[in-house]
């Protein structure tokens, strides 16, 4: 592990928590457009330049599975994850449909995936960071999830850069169910606690095609 301690278990209560959220608003997620196709095409074509035939990759927050379906057979085998029954359940009803044989899915959190020997060429994290309630630990367990100068592939919305009036919103909308967890930290934080984490960060892009979407593509390396 990186300085900075082990990779610790979520709250129990957190994680239930979270989980809910998610499980109610499976079936309405699973049928929502994608806000910025072109974005999206482009995130998923940058990644694909980073797999391998024979590598190991883990998707941590895959949801209802689209990006895991449409990058799985551009790698040796992946397997997708998400702390919502409700969303793997989606997402093994597109798997059955498409019959990715070197894709499974699977309910589980980082931390639960830490305690386990399998280790990952590539670890994914699109849209993920800005919800687990602690970033530190969790870099931490994704570092230890890699296999040495394994890549961290991820696209984060920065909410602490956005609109302030988003930032206010947001806990309101928790308080009444109409929103998840979500940190606020900026981009700069997030580069600080990867480098803390152990991680060399080797790009960070934008690949918003509609203005300014504070959602940095970042690349970066196990570095020890």
């Amino acid at each position: 592990m990186p300085p900075g301690g082990e990779c610790d278990d979520l709250s129990i209560m957190d994680t239930a928590s979270d989980a809910r959220f998610w499980d109610r608003t499976s079936r309405r997620y699973a049928k929502s457009a994608v806000g910025d196709p072109a974005g999206y095409e482009r995130t998923l074509e940058r990644t694909r330049a980073l797999l391998r035939p024979d590598s190991r990759v883990l998707e941590l927050g895959c949801g209802t599975g689209t990006t895991a379906l449409r990058l799985a057979a551009d790698a040796g085998s992946c397997l997708a994850t998400d702390i919502s029954a409700g969303m793997i359940a989606i997402a093994d009803e597109k798997l059955a449909a498409s019959l990715v044989p070197s894709l499974a899915f699977r309910i589980a959190t980082a931390e639960a995936l830490a305690q386990e020997a399998a280790r990952f060429d590539v670890v994914l994290g699109f849209n993920y960071l800005h919800l687990v309630r602690d970033l530190p630990g969790t870099l931490r367990c994704i570092h230890g999830l890699l296999a040495a100068e394994g890549l961290f592939v991820s696209k984060t919305p920065c909410v602490g850069d956005m609109n302030p009036l988003i930032r206010f919103l947001l806990p309101a909308m928790r308080a009444i169910g109409a929103a998840p967890y979500a940190s606020a930290f900026r981009e700069a934080e997030l580069r600080q606690q990867m480098d803390a984490a152990g991680f060399e960060i080797l790009a960070v892009e934008d690949h918003a095609t509609k203005g300014k979407e504070n959602r940095p593509y970042v690349v970066a390396r196990k570095r020890w």
